[in-house]
């Protein structure tokens, strides 16, 4: 993985961000892409929208890293921030595959449009995913918003609560 060069993105990181947390965690929270410090560090959800994960996590007693694992759907960081274009989503979703595989999660939590379009193989939009319960490969799956959404749209703050609870309660009935 750290030598992939199956599409363009290695030209242009610092590093691939596998993913980081408990590898046999009940939770798997899978965002987009790196940003520039996550390309940085190497290390998913760092700076302000890590610090909100890390926040909303708190808020349903959870931890990264204890019983939680994040990953990308990308594993390298598109220049400038941009869009995941679809080819590199399709050259990287088999490391995501086969991550999910290894880990085994009782409970996926999409975060943001890309890792649940990808996961869910759908065009279908963030609002008319949420507040159901949808499966990846027999796991169950529940979509909410990117973190990094929510610093920018504050008001869907409470929308992204609602799905936390709901995905807590879910995991409670596995």
């Amino acid at each position: 993985m750290p030598a992939c060069t199956q599409c363009g993105l290695h030209k242009t990181r610092a590093q691939t961000v596998f993913g980081v947390g408990d590898e046999q965690a009940d939770w798997l929270l899978i965002g987009e892409a790196p940003g520039a410090e996550e390309d940085r560090l190497g290390e998913p959800f760092v700076g302000q929208a890590g610090r909100l994960l890390d926040n909303m996590l708190a808020a349903i007693e959870l931890r990264r890293g204890d019983n939680v694992y994040i990953a990308n759907v990308l594993k390298c960081r598109p220049p400038g921030n941009r869009n995941p274009e679809p080819d590199e989503v399709a050259k990287c979703t088999p490391f995501l595959q086969k991550q999910i595989g290894l880990i085994q999660p009782k409970l996926i939590v999409a975060m943001g449009r890309f890792a649940a379009q990808t996961l869910l193989n759908t065009d279908a939009t963030i609002a008319s995913l949420r507040r159901r319960l949808h499966s990846y490969a027999g796991v169950p799956l529940i979509v909410t918003y990117h973190p990094a959404y929510l610093l920018r749209n504050l008001p869907d703050k409470s929308k992204a609560w609602a799905d936390l609870v709901f995905a807590k309660k879910t995991m409670a009935g596995l």
